[in-house]
């Protein structure tokens, strides 16, 4: 680990779960007069000022919560299984990605529904399940999935979700909308509970009280009989169109790096996700995910397995640290620093999305390799060239 990496982590060790010691803290300010330096042309140098930048908490805000306990969340619980959510009312930091967590007893279905302003992305965790989706051309596509497989539906789609095979099945859900509630979805027990009668017999053929037999309300994760796989016939669309991505198994997505593995699925590997990426991190113990920033997009984590850090950096001398367990979540917006290590003895293992098809990010010690010596001896004014030379090649 290089000197930025160490100095990073170790101020962040002092307030884990607080603000990190600062050195602004010690300064006076550093503004100058109304109408120094004068105004246009007539421009001119002013004596040296502080060392460093005096960050006023005025201006800059308290770092916000980035932590969240997604499944010490009160679940939602109807006949066929529960769903539990972090959504940016319970959430304030996470405005631009909301999370569900959902579990389905064998035989059980979320039933038919739509959402009206986000996207849907998912990680099977456990178990099978079979998705049927509708576009708004009338095609349909029906996939089976498994361990490790992720679905995208764009916004406003109708789908379904239905466990397949005697196990039950569970899976992350993320949306491209912080405000977003999976409580509050488009379901269709829903819709025709609350329609007319006549409506619905005009609509369907059927006489009304053929619909007096119909749930009285929203099913939601609705109880069933058992569905074989073997019965459970899928009717997938060509690669280039499918609604499902095989994460563990297609060679597009692993992107190894120092300390782990990472897989992941953007629009170049998986054209319909078109608002949002996604996939899994495994870092290994005492390693870490070195210092970088999402450049186009906020990130959103659900930690799987192990003990998590993440240290965080909002600009204006903030800096914040949490820890991590399981059936917690993350959010870093767009542009903030950050870097996740590895603080147990297992393996860490997070499923992370972006609400952008495309990924991007910039690594800190990249940034410094690509720069020249002067600068970073001016950047790092008092630092030892020896240091800097190490911190170039690290």
């Amino acid at each position: 680990m290089d000197q930025t990496r160490r100095l990073f982590l170790g101020a962040a060790a002092l307030g884990a779960g607080g603000l990190m010691a600062t050195s602004a803290q010690a300064l006076e300010h550093d503004h100058g007069n109304p109408g120094d330096g004068g105004f246009g042309r007539q421009s001119v140098s002013l004596p040296p000022g502080a060392k460093v930048a005096y960050h006023d908490p005025q201006d800059v805000g308290a770092m916000p919560d980035f932590r969240f306990s997604l499944d010490g969340n009160r679940p939602k619980v109807t006949s066929g299984g529960w769903a539990k959510e972090a959504t940016v009312h319970l959430f304030p930091i996470s405005k631009g990605i909301a999370g569900v967590h959902m579990f389905l007893e064998p035989g059980a279905s979320r039933e038919l529904h739509w959402h009206a302003i986000a996207a849907e992305w998912a990680y099977v965790i456990d178990g099978r399940c079979q998705t049927v989706v509708l576009d708004p051309s009338g095609a349909s596509e029906i996939n089976n999935y498994e361990p490790g497989d992720l679905w995208y539906f764009p916004k406003g789609h109708g789908h379904s979700i239905q466990t397949i095979g005697d196990k039950p099945c569970h899976f992350i859900l993320s949306f491209d909308n912080g405000a977003f509630s999976e409580h509050g979805t488009f379901s269709i027990t829903d819709w025709i509970d609350v329609t007319p009668k006549d409506m619905l017999a005009l609509d369907f053929g059927l006489p009304k009280d053929a619909f007096d037999a119909f749930p009285k309300g929203e099913a939601y994760i609705q109880a069933g009989p058992v569905v074989p796989v073997s019965d459970a016939l899928d009717a997938p669309w060509p690669k280039e169109s499918t609604h499902k991505f095989r994460l563990l198994k297609d060679p597009r997505a692993l992107r190894e790096f120092e300390g782990g593995t990472f897989r992941l699925a953007t629009v170049d590997e998986w054209p319909i996700q078109k608002t949002m990426s996604g996939g899994v991190m495994i870092i290994k113990p005492g390693q870490m995910r070195k210092l970088h920033w999402n450049v186009n997009a906020n990130e959103w984590h659900y930690y799987l397995k192990g003990k998590g850090q993440v240290a965080l950096f909002g600009s204006g001398g903030r800096g914040k640290v949490a820890e991590f367990q399981p059936g917690d979540v993350a959010y870093i917006p767009m542009g903030f620093g950050h870097a996740i290590k590895n603080i147990g003895d297992e393996d860490l293992e997070i499923v992370q999305t972006w609400d952008n098809g495309k990924f991007e990010e910039i690594d800190l010690d990249t940034w410094i390799k690509s720069s020249p010596r002067y600068l970073l001896s001016n950047n790092f004014s008092g630092v030892p060239g020896e240091t800097l030379t190490k911190l170039k090649r690290a």
